[in-house]
């Protein structure tokens, strides 16, 4: 808000209004009328004594207000609301004559609605509702300015500020957090990877064991064929056994040979030894089925 003068070095009858400013007409100090914009006759001057004019510009102005205040769990922080304004075209004697500091009247209600809303918040509230705390910030604008000329376009909380050691806390607590994370993820992993070595462990031992299962067969089968074939005889389970136990016995002796690392291995080596192994394995099975049973 200003005074300006007229085109006329010594008269204020015309003046040239811009587009983006309204003027007021005063005749003695008294409000008359506003002017629309372009060249205007104001009225029969004598050396700027009759009429006289205030100019108020008509764009959107952009007030910033920092507010500090306490948050619930007792965090102080700086919020900084913009607040968008401008003079109504019917309401330029109000904005003029009623107001005399509109960035301090701004001030003081948008602290007022900011230290209402921001104490019942948590900090993480804070952030979460910015847009909440704009619209209570504009609605109480709008109502109370509107007495003296002004239209609040828009009102925002453009930061919330917490002090810098907050922030920094906050920071190490993300971090920690994702540390965390990461690490349960990696023990879960390394977990995945023993259990999986496990199963490849105990189902490559079960189909190993099936592979000698059914070599051992495959053995046995042939040693009966090729001792009853032609003879039509038939070998007890007794027999059997003897016969796997001798055909294991020649592969521990050729596994012993074959290995360079082996040491020397002194064994009663003959038939007849292979045979009272045999035995005394049978004995022993046989002893310890009643045994079994007994307890």
């Amino acid at each position: 808000m200003s005074h300006i003068s007229g085109m006329l070095p010594c008269c204020n009858c015309c003046i040239t209004v811009p587009q983006d400013q309204y003027v007021a007409v005063e005749n003695f100090g008294k409000f008359n009328k506003t002017l629309p914009p372009g060249l205007q006759m104001a009225g029969c001057d004598c050396c700027g004594v009759c009429i006289s004019f205030r100019a108020i510009s008509a764009r959107v102005d952009q007030t910033f207000v920092n507010v500090t205040t306490k948050t619930k769990d007792n965090v102080f922080v700086n919020a900084q609301v913009a607040v968008q304004h401008r003079v109504r075209e019917k309401s330029v004697e109000l904005a003029l004559y009623q107001l005399s500091d509109v960035q301090g009247q701004i001030d003081s209600y948008v602290s007022n609605v900011v230290r209402s809303y921001v104490p019942v918040m948590t900090l993480d509230e804070a952030f979460e509702k910015k847009d909440d705390i704009s619209d209570a910030v504009q609605k109480k604008l709008t109502t109370e300015m509107e007495a003296y000329g002004l239209e609040i376009r828009k009102a925002l909380v453009t930061e919330v500020n917490p002090d810098a050691s907050v922030v920094n806390s906050m920071n190490e607590i993300n971090k920690q957090k994702r540390l965390r994370d990461a690490a349960l993820m990696a023990a879960e992993a390394e977990k995945i990877k023993a259990v999986k070595a496990a199963e490849a462990a105990a189902d490559a031992a079960q189909l190993q064991g099936e592979g000698i299962a059914r070599q051992r067969r495959a053995i046995i089968d042939g040693l009966r064929d090729s001792i009853t074939h032609g003879t039509g005889e038939t070998l007890s389970t007794s027999q059997i056994s003897e016969l796997l136990l001798i055909t294991q016995y020649f592969e521990t002796l050729r596994d012993v040979a074959a290995n360079n690392k082996s040491s020397t291995v002194f064994l009663n080596h003959s038939a007849g030894s292979v045979a009272d192994v045999a035995s005394q394995i049978r004995n022993g099975v046989l002893q310890a089925g009643p045994a079994q049973h007994s307890m």
